[in-house]
């Protein structure tokens, strides 16, 4: 689980080598489309994927006490802020922070989509679900948005309904999987629109 805490301090160098390992293994796209970035910005978005890749994780593989996981990870975050983390992921995402001077909201609104999770697992209408996109997309849009120096509202509007978009698609492409999980990503009212129902989507029809 890579969202565990390590047995030493981490050196910077040996942080940002880890969100680079962590992302490398993970997704074959996230690699190839780290090669177009600038050199100097590779470093950085790793470890923001890092943090997201372990927002993820806690919220979707933890075992035990996930909401406490949760605000583990909260507590990490502030560090970056106010203190020395201790996790190799924001050991790295440290330096990030104060490099490119990204506020803690969209961190934190990650972490919140995840205690949704915990929470609820099903979306009544559209609206309920774009909401839950907002914490749960959007923020990632607006880290690389600060990692590029944008900050104007235009472009954060652009990248929310971008970002969106692809949530959502990755919704509609992974309904098996979030079944397994118990989770429905469908809004209920769409479906019933349909004469569509849970039992016909769990069965496969």
């Amino acid at each position: 689980m890579i969202a565990e805490g390590p047995a030493r301090p981490y050196s910077l160098a040996e942080a940002y080598t880890y969100c680079q390992r962590l992302a490398r293994s993970h997704y074959e796209n996230f690699t190839v489309a780290s090669w177009l970035l600038p050199r100097t910005l590779r470093p950085h978005m790793y470890a923001v994927y890092a943090y997201c890749r372990g927002v993820d994780d806690l919220g979707d593989e933890a075992e035990g006490d996930r909401l406490a996981l949760l605000d583990d990870w909260g507590v990490e975050v502030r560090r970056c802020y106010d203190g020395s983390p201790r996790h190799p992921a924001f050991v790295a995402l440290r330096e990030t922070i104060h490099r490119f001077d990204i506020p803690q909201e969209p961190f934190l609104r990650l972490i919140e989509a995840n205690r949704m999770d915990q929470r609820v697992n099903r979306y009544r209408t559209y609206g309920e679900l774009l909401g839950y996109c907002e914490n749960s997309a959007n923020p990632v849009g607006h880290l690389v948005l600060h990692l590029f120096g944008y900050r104007d509202e235009e472009r954060q509007r652009l990248s929310d309904a971008t970002c969106t978009a692809l949530q959502l698609t990755n919704f509609w492409q992974d309904v098996r999987r979030d079944l397994d999980k118990g989770r429905i990503y469908i809004p209920l009212e769409e479906m019933e629109r349909f004469g569509y129902s849970e039992a016909d989507l769990l069965e496969g029809r």
